[in-house]
Order: C-alpha cells, then sequence, then structure tokens
C-alpha cells in the first residue's frame, strides 16, 4: 500500500481518537479533586480591600461548597502588611484559613519589606514569587479574581 495512504489513515485515526477522548478529558478534575478552582490576588495594604478579597472566597465558598472548592488568596506587595500577626483583619484571615482557604505570602515582597516569617500569621503558606504563583494557577485553569 501506498506510503501516503498510510500516513494519512494514521493521521485520521489518531484526529478520531483525540475528539473522542477530548470530552472525556476536559471533565477530568483537578489533582485537588475540587472541581472549582479560584486564586485571589491581595496586593493592598487596606483592610476594606481585604474584607471585600475574604468576603468575595467565602462567597465562593457558600454558593458552590468549600468540599468542592480549592481557593487561595496570593498576597504581594503593599498587602502583605494585612497578614502580620497584629494586622486588623488577621483574625478573619486566621478565620478564614480554618474554613479552608489557602493564604499565601510573596517570599520576595517579605524579603523586599525586610519581614520575617515569624512576623507574620502562624499558618500561611509561602510562595517565592505572588505573580508568578497567579500565572501558574491561571494555566492550571484556576478563575482568577481580583476584588
Amino acid at each position: 500500500m501506498n506510503q501516503h495512504i498510510l500516513a494519512r489513515r494514521a493521521f485520521a485515526a489518531a484526529c478520531t481518537a483525540a475528539l473522542l477522548l477530548s470530552p472525556a478529558l476536559s471533565h477530568a478534575q483537578p489533582a485537588s479533586g475540587k472541581p472549582n478552582k479560584v486564586v485571589l490576588q491581595v496586593s493592598e495594604g487596606d483592610a476594606k480591600k481585604w474584607g471585600l478579597a475574604l468576603n468575595n472566597a467565602y462567597n465562593v465558598q457558600n454558593d458552590l461548597g468549600a468540599d468542592t472548592t480549592d481557593l487561595e488568596i496570593v498576597v504581594y506587595g503593599p498587602g502583605i502588611g494585612m497578614l502580620k500577626s497584629d494586622s486588623p483583619v488577621a483574625g478573619r484571615i486566621a478565620s478564614a484559613m480554618k474554613g479552608g482557604i489557602k493564604v499565601v505570602a510573596c517570599e520576595n515582597t517579605l524579603a523586599a519589606q525586610k519581614l520575617a516569617k515569624a512576623d507574620m500569621l502562624p499558618d500561611i503558606g509561602y510562595v517565592p514569587a505572588g505573580v508568578v504563583e497567579l500565572m501558574q494557577k491561571q494555566q492550571q485553569g484556576y478563575a482568577y479574581i481580583r476584588p
């Protein structure tokens, strides 16, 4: 049989397989097992802006269910000060984390502002660069919200 015909048939078979598999793959759940993925950016040191961000996170959890939602708040720039143990929103942030909302701080910002992890709320997470974390989460299919 002509090699061009064989190549065309192989290509057609591969395309058909891809089309048949794509619906199954599009419904695959993320590694966390939670179908709803949201990342929020907080880069402002304003208690009202933090209140809005936390309200957004709670609303997502309440509407979609905390058990089906992977929620992360990425904090950098001036917003990092609100993650300090003595910030005016420290209690609400701690409560949010207990409710399953991940809060991560940018280590670049910590270094630039000469803050130590000892200054921060005890249960927050850390990422090397906040903007890179936001970019990677969006590439992983997370919905991006900036209140």
